[in-house]
């Protein structure tokens, strides 16, 4: 964010204007109203809609939420039982059962293959998404800023987005705010978190003339020359008015779930399956334990926050919260049975609150969410309870943006470890969510963008079903 300190006074809260995240705070009353005026309509291929892309981290598994395993044998079968769902003779796993009952309004992928066995952030960032964040790939078709909100048309949340003091995802297997080759200026917009647009947007400037917009602008535009300079940050035009567009068209308020009804608030509250008892097998120094606390407690607010941002004019919203869906049952990780209640029932929980908000306030055709991780878990349980890597299956579902909801797309073999169907791969899921935010037939006709990327954008298979 942009951070403008007033420097003639200590480093705290009141010496101190903030952009983006976390609102406008201080009483300098900086006015920059005039600052830019409103410009560019809607660009004509673009759709209006939206996607959130909920990040399940660490790789979830497919037998225990949307494709469950029964007449198998027992070191295979699902742990738990199953749910029915609103779909006759179709089940999702017990820890689902608020999903279950929304399964008409959803899309499952049973034959989805993430292709990889290993920890990762596929299929956000991977070579099919040209080893961007796909939120990056969108921003640099649709612009960094909504044209009449100015919210940023690419966010990432995750637990810092509430609480700066808490834990980010775990960058040892990629970061979520990669932009490939397309550069940082459309690196995603990280709240509370620490993109280098945030780290380095900080300008001290004297109290007295937060209310002197050419003496601001001549300030910002210092600070442009030194990172420029040092060629800390590239782009830093782009974050400059971006900076600007969210200022004067005051979306901070969209970032702040506290004005939200409490009732709203309430119905995504998933802190209720915080409970350190659950956690006791695991002693890797507390750390594993704070991810699945910090998941339960913040995994409900980041999706109402996350449709917040929609509602203002976001196109591409990344929620991850830790690395939660590692279900070893060792040192590090919880099994499948401690998983599901530490896990899955905050899963189900939040995402089920969300769809039924969108449902209530009319966004199911405006919000595409989609759930997915990087790999599946093995068909067999371990000698410990637990399931481990495995990249032959992949589950994932979606829900709204215009999907034909209550359906199964693809099967299963019967030990879940293969699609029994054709395969989906993440290049039919990138152009399930591309055709859903751009029209494909205006995009191609589209002459001030890089030829390259319309092509890129325009020319893959989604999906079959889901957008008919």
């Amino acid at each position: 964010m942009l951070s403008i300190f007033d420097s003639q006074q200590p480093m705290n809260r009141r010496a101190m204007l903030t952009v983006g995240g976390l609102g406008i705070a201080g009483a300098a009353g900086l006015d920059l109203s005039q600052l830019l005026a409103a410009r560019a309509e809607k660009k004509s291929y673009t759709t209006g809609k939206s996607v959130i892309f909920l990040m399940q981290h660490g790789g979830p598994t497919q037998f225990e939420t949307f494709d469950p395993k029964m007449d198998v044998d027992e070191s295979i079968r699902t742990v738990g039982g199953v749910a029915q769902t609103s779909i006759p003779g179709v089940h999702f796993g017990s820890s689902m059962a608020r999903l279950a009952r929304l399964a008409d309004k959803l899309a499952v992928v049973r034959s989805y293959v993430g292709g990889s066995s290993g920890h990762g952030i596929r299929p956000i960032v991977s070579n099919e998404t040209l080893n961007a964040n796909l939120g990056s790939v969108y921003a640099r078709l649709a612009g960094v800023n909504h044209s009449l909100t100015g919210m940023p048309t690419n966010v990432a949340l995750d637990p810092t987005a509430l609480d700066p003091k808490d834990n980010g995802p775990d960058v040892r297997f990629g970061k979520f705010t990669q932009t490939g080759a397309l550069g940082k200026m459309y690196e995603p917009f990280v709240p509370g978190g620490g993109s280098d647009l945030q780290k380095n947007m900080k300008l001290l400037l004297p109290a007295h003339r937060f209310d002197d917009r050419k003496g601001l602008l001549r300030s910002l535009d210092s600070l442009k020359n030194e990172i420029d300079t040092t060629g800390v940050l590239e782009g830093v035009g782009k974050i400059r008015e971006q900076a600007y567009e969210m200022l004067i068209r005051g979306v901070g308020d969209a970032f702040d779930i506290s004005r939200e009804d409490p009732q709203t608030i309430a119905r995504y509250d998933t802190s209720q399956y915080i409970n350190d008892a659950k956690y006791s097998n695991v002693t890797n120094g507390k750390s594993a334990r704070h991810w699945y606390q910090t998941n339960a407690r913040t995994l409900g607010r980041l999706l109402l926050l996350a449709r917040r941002l929609c509602e203002a004019g976001c196109g591409f919203v990344t929620v991850t919260t830790q690395f939660v869906w590692d279900m070893h049952a060792d040192t590090n990780n919880v099994g499948v049975a401690r998983g599901m209640e530490a896990v899955v029932n905050p899963f189900d929980h939040a995402v089920s609150a969300f769809i039924e908000d969108c449902e209530d306030r009319g966004l199911s055709d405006d919000i595409m969410l989609v759930t997915t991780g990087e790999m599946g878990r093995t068909p067999r349980i371990n000698k410990r309870g637990g399931r481990d890597h495995w990249g032959g299956l992949t589950p994932m579902m979606l829900y709204g943006g215009g999907i034909s909801g209550g359906q199964i797309v693809g099967q299963s073999t019967k030990d879940g470890g293969q699609p029994a169907t054709t395969p989906m791969k993440n290049e039919n899921l990138v152009a399930t969510i591309l055709q859903s935010l751009f029209d494909i037939g205006e995009l191609r006709l589209e002459s001030s963008l890089p030829v390259e990327l319309v092509q890129y954008a325009t020319s893959g298979t989604p999906i079959p079903g889901l957008l008919d």
